[in-house]
């Protein structure tokens, strides 16, 4: 395995469309655009920290599709493992929610380039070649049974490697539409993992783990942990992030399962959030940043949060924020002053 951090995400890649000024789709002319994707989103905060990051995916040959991948490349993102191919890039549609009623997502996605992926498209010997750790997500096996396969092959191939191998469990429930459930194709893909960011709702879904909502969300987590060990016997490290809305405030934090310990983070008020999607792919890419750099649990775990919370002042799905920026929480938290 290459020692050199240098991190190969899988994933579709995706445009998103926003409404504007918090319109309701009904009211909506025109909408906002940002590429997006769960692991673009890991992909694009990794390199904006400085890490080599790559993504891995399939999309049409056409100006969309090219427009999406000089956004990756501005943000220093390796785009070479990109395969052309297919007729479309799937596309989702946002309609932002407040403290009365939740954010509605409509996903168009079928038939896209990723989502027609075979086993054997992607030389994944190659593909791999120089990476230190190999992320997917949920996300990726949900969209078609061919895409669930090459999850699996480039898994195996990882393995084979001595590659790290990092999932975020990422259930969504509306992708899940090809005959299979999600608890017949994740519990075999998440086997070999050694890094795992979940929510109590995906742990539930794929494995059964029932938590009960009077136990404290620390007892759930660790509660969690110990049966997701017996299910994935190679899993080291095991992140999961938390919110409260308490009346205006949104209280985030996050825990850590780390080589047999538990750490938890600061729990952090926020009086507004300006854009939630994308909270939990930076929370992720914070994890495998302090992974990569040697950092102590408890730093890893206040950086991975740190991350999160930042994103959630960001417009679109990506976290564009810096390791100063990220520093600066942590050592002062929120701040409303002006940096001049």
């Amino acid at each position: 395995m290459n020692s050199t951090p240098n991190i190969t995400c899988f994933g579709e890649l995706l445009l998103r469309f926003n409404t504007q000024l918090g319109l309701r789709f009904v009211q909506s002319n025109a909408f906002n655009v940002h590429v997006a994707g769960a692991e673009a989103n890991v992909a694009v905060l990794l390199a904006r920290l400085g890490l080599a990051s790559k993504i891995v995916t399939r999309v049409p040959d056409n100006d969309l599709a090219d427009m999406a991948i000089a956004e990756l490349r501005k943000y220093g993102v390796d785009t070479t493992g990109i395969l052309k191919g297919g007729e479309r890039l799937g596309t989702y549609y946002v309609e932002n929610g407040n403290h009365i009623r939740p954010t509605q997502v409509i996903y168009d996605r079928s038939g896209s380039s990723f989502s027609q992926l075979q086993p054997g498209m992607a030389d994944w010997q190659q593909l791999l070649k120089s990476s230190s750790l190999f992320h997917w997500s949920g996300v990726a096996a949900a969209l078609s049974e061919s895409a669930a396969e090459v999850c699996k092959e480039a898994i195996e191939i990882a393995h084979q490697k001595g590659i790290v191998i990092s999932a975020d469990f990422n259930y969504r429930k509306k992708l899940w539409k090809y005959g299979k459930e999600a608890q017949e194709i994740m519990p075999g893909l998440l086997r070999y993992c050694q890094v795992a960011v979940a929510d109590l709702d995906s742990a539930a879904i794929y494995f059964g783990i029932k938590t009960k909502e009077g136990m404290s969300l620390r007892d759930r987590f660790e509660y969690c942990f110990s049966f997701l060990k017996t299910k994935m016997p190679l899993l080291k490290t095991f992140a999961m992030s938390f919110r409260r809305v308490e009346g205006l405030n949104h209280e985030y934090f996050a825990g850590l399962a780390h080589e047999g310990n538990f750490y938890y983070s600061t729990v952090h008020t926020l009086p507004m959030v300006t854009d939630q999607i994308g909270t939990g792919d930076a929370f992720t890419a914070g994890l495998l940043y302090g992974i990569s750099s040697g950092f102590d649990p408890q730093k890893m775990v206040n950086w991975a949060a740190a991350c999160g919370v930042l994103k959630q002042s960001i417009h679109g799905d990506w976290a564009l924020t810096s390791k100063d920026e990220i520093e600066a929480f942590m050592q002062s938290g929120i701040s409303s002053k002006i940096n001049r």
